[in-house]
């Protein structure tokens, strides 16, 4: 989304085994491929790499290491959902993606 211009990571701080297989078929309907990601763990050295860290709702659960900034976004947890749930999460992150990249001068890409 951010045409080069930006770089990001996924991860969380308690992965499952496997991605989602309904975010997976939600992303594949606007052109991203996920199926063959996985799961991944935070580290320190990832987290002091970021400008921004977001959070999706952990609370005390997020790893914190002082230095990046910090944004949370409260988001319905896709887990165990289907598709038909799996789409509003999937378009309300990407328009905070959006919203993100104006704000960090980047302009957004348009998407299929």
């Amino acid at each position: 989304m951010a045409g080069g211009q930006a770089v990001a990571w996924s991860g969380g701080s308690e992965p499952t085994r496997a991605v989602n297989a309904a975010a997976v078929e939600a992303m594949a309907e606007r052109g991203i491929d996920i199926a063959r990601e996985f799961p991944m763990s935070w580290t320190d050295e990832i987290v002091r790499a970021a400008d921004v860290v977001i959070t999706m709702g952990c609370g005390d659960e997020c790893r914190y290491v002082p230095g990046p900034r910090y944004v949370d976004w409260e988001l319905d947890d896709p887990a165990g959902q289907g598709l038909e749930a799996v789409r509003p999460i999937r378009d309300d992150i990407e328009q905070r993606v959006r919203d993100l990249l104006v704000e960090l001068a980047v302009e957004p890409a348009s998407l299929p």
